[in-house]
């Protein structure tokens, strides 16, 4: 992830369970904290599983606080857009 001038390039990749690689994306975006940036690369990333049809996905990221927000369900009253948007791809069927 590099930033400057308030824009992020963001990226993530879809691993299936023997740990191969799927699919990719990358992005360019605007956002204002490394958290919000993480936050979005998480939900672009569910967003990409579920048009390819997973339902069942394991998210890897290296902020534990992101991590710890949305495992312990505090993520629904979040101040984060992108957070609360996680919470609610979350709890799709």
């Amino acid at each position: 992830m590099s930033t400057s001038r308030q824009r992020a390039t963001i990226g993530g990749a879809l691993r299936g369970p023997s740990g191969g690689w799927l699919v990719g994306f990358e992005m360019v975006i605007s956002m204002a904290s490394i958290f919000q940036i993480e936050a979005q690369a998480i939900l672009e990333g569910l967003k990409l599983a579920w048009m390819r049809g997973f339902r069942q996905v394991e998210v890897e990221s290296n902020n534990a606080l992101l991590i710890d927000t949305i495992r312990n369900n505090f993520a629904a009253n979040s101040n984060t857009v992108e957070v609360r948007l996680i919470h609610e791809w979350y709890n799709r069927d």
